[in-house]
């Protein structure tokens, strides 16, 4: 076997930087903040929002309560027009009237437990009592000091803020103005003008402030006969106050949830986005090599799709690495192999200068002569040698019948030879078959090599015989000639790029040594093995070398 050559390091760093190309592309970025952490936390905060907004939005929480404000008011307004009617009467029986002084005793008891303010219209629409003023008749204003507002709380200090900052820009259902003119009477309400006809009404207003006015209206009877109208007003500070615990509540849940939401998120872009950025920096960095070897971050532990990805790009990058590998040391060998033809081309022609016997001229001119031939063969080796992994990888695989391979194969020497350099023996299934996938020319080219080799070292006349069986899960062929079989050792080295043992017999200098390693490189491409070995006899000699293929079954 020869010896293999090396390239210099600055042949090995032209390699790298053609390979490379002259343009670099620039690393990644560096980010403050990471755009996958954006994106999981934008949908999240987004989401969350958007229900929070709904909830003040939608506020069905006050419109129950202004309901429930409403009935509650009607009832307690059918209760005081019904003791009014029952007892603040006077008069005849066909005409009986509102007794002022009465009603406004009862009005004076009543109104104050109602929380509502009361006012008794006469059926003539004129105003007969008011029990703001009643209750407050006579009596002395007290003064009670409210304690300071608790300040120790600035996180609740700073949601009332934000709520008395956000709820006057938010869209509010539009009630009519409150007004309440001198001299208008019960002309000012028409809930109170409807009373009249005996209905009992309500109307909600809205102040300048923004809060809201409660109007119930109902009829003082006797009998059918309707003599007055009971209105009793009732503000929404209590709905207000409710609403406004209610959304504050909201708020506190909102700003947790944001929080809890926040750290989740981060934590999840942390746990994806961090070793994602690592596997791309570390990807750069392959890219840009520069001769130091970069490991691709192992996160095979996590058993996920990063950790996949990881796996992947380990195994892609050693295989780039093995790639360049090979690539330096082919590039190496054919130096060496194409060294030899060119220095013995050199010596004969300095030689045929001197040369003055026609003799030694023709043997100089068949030197050259062969030299430029196997220089002719060693070119084609090598160039069919380098399209192998481009041809493999852009062709499309397909059902190959290794049977129909090998009778092809068969039939195509035979008639080159007509039996003059081997008998040619077929031991094939008789279903045919088997069938695996791949590339049928280049299996086929890994046939005919094999077949070559086993010519070239065939005594003429000799049995070459060419076998394909199934064995289990695999397909294997074997090539056998009755040659001189393997030197001892060798039987790994014969598939080396360029290696080659002959004897002068066998045509020493007439082979470039790559067609056993074009066929190892066609089967590992096609996921197979290939190996050689020595037949024996039955005494123990060799009777010639066996060459096996084994492919997986499609």
């Amino acid at each position: 076997m020869k010896p293999l050559g090396r390239l210099s390091p600055s042949a090995a760093a032209a390699t790298r930087s053609v390979s490379t190309g002259s343009r670099v592309a620039a690393p990644p970025r560096r980010r403050r903040l990471s755009t996958l952490t954006l994106r999981i936390l934008a949908p999240n905060v987004l989401t969350l929002g958007i229900l929070v907004g709904g909830i003040f939005y939608l506020d069905q929480y006050r419109d129950g309560l202004l309901d429930a404000k409403v009935a509650a008011l009607q009832v307690q307004a059918e209760m005081i027009a019904g003791a009014l009617g029952q007892s603040a009467l006077s008069g005849p029986v066909e005409r009986r009237r509102i007794d002022q002084a009465v009603a406004s005793g009862i009005l004076r008891r009543m109104a104050k437990p109602a929380g509502a303010r009361a006012r008794l219209y006469g059926d003539d629409g004129l105003l007969i009592a008011d029990s703001r003023y009643l209750v407050s008749a006579g009596r002395q204003v007290q003064l009670r000091y409210l304690p300071p507002p608790d300040t120790d709380d600035d996180f609740i200090s700073l949601l009332d803020r934000f709520y008395d900052w956000v709820i006057p820009r938010m869209p509010q259902e539009d009630f009519p103005r409150y007004s309440e003119a001198q001299g208008q009477g019960i002309k000012a309400f028409p809930e109170a003008t409807a009373a009249l006809s005996g209905n009992i009404s309500g109307a909600v207003r809205s102040l300048d402030d923004g809060s809201l006015i409660v109007n119930v209206a109902a009829p003082v009877q006797q009998l059918w006969q309707v003599v007055g109208v009971l209105m009793l007003s009732a503000d929404s500070a209590d709905i207000e106050e409710g609403v406004r615990n209610a959304r504050i509540a909201i708020i506190e849940a909102f700003v947790l949830a944001l929080g809890l939401t926040f750290l989740f998120s981060l934590f999840l872009a942390g746990t994806i986005g961090r070793p994602l950025r690592r596997l791309a920096i570390a990807a750069d960095r392959v890219r840009r090599w520069r001769g130091q070897r970069v490991d691709i971050p192992d996160l095979t532990r996590r058993r996920d799709e990063i950790g996949d990805l990881s796996a992947t790009l380990r195994e892609m990058t050693q295989a780039l690495y093995d790639r360049l590998d090979a690539i330096e040391v082919f590039a190496a060998d054919v130096a060496h192999e194409i060294k030899n033809p060119i220095t013995s081309l050199r010596s004969a022609l300095e030689t045929f200068n001197r040369a003055t016997d026609d003799g030694q001229r023709e043997r100089l001119l068949s030197i050259m002569m062969e030299d430029v031939q196997r220089l002719d063969r060693l070119i084609s080796d090598i160039s069919n040698a380098s399209r192998v992994d481009a041809e493999m990888a852009r062709a499309e695989s397909e059902l190959v019948d290794l049977s129909e391979l090998l009778q092809t194969a068969a039939d195509l020497y035979r008639a080159r030879s007509s039996g003059e350099k081997a008998v040619f023996k077929l031991n094939l299934p008789k279903d045919g078959g088997p069938f695996v996938e791949g590339i049928s020319g280049r299996l086929g080219q890994v046939i005919h090599n094999l077949i070559n080799n086993a010519l070239s070292f065939s005594p003429p006349g000799s049995e070459i015989t060419l076998t394909v069986e199934r064995q289990g899960d695999m397909a294997q062929m074997t090539v056998d000639d009755q040659g001189p079989g393997i030197p001892k050792g060798k039987e790994n080295a014969i598939f080396d790029r360029f290696y080659s043992q002959r004897s002068e017999a066998t045509g020493i200098g007439r082979h470039s040594g790559l067609g056993l390693s074009i066929c190892r490189q066609i089967v590992d491409a096609h996921g197979g093995t290939i190996s050689a070995e020595n037949r024996r006899g039955d005494n123990g000699t060799i009777t010639g070398a066996r060459f096996t293929v084994r492919l997986p079954l499609s």
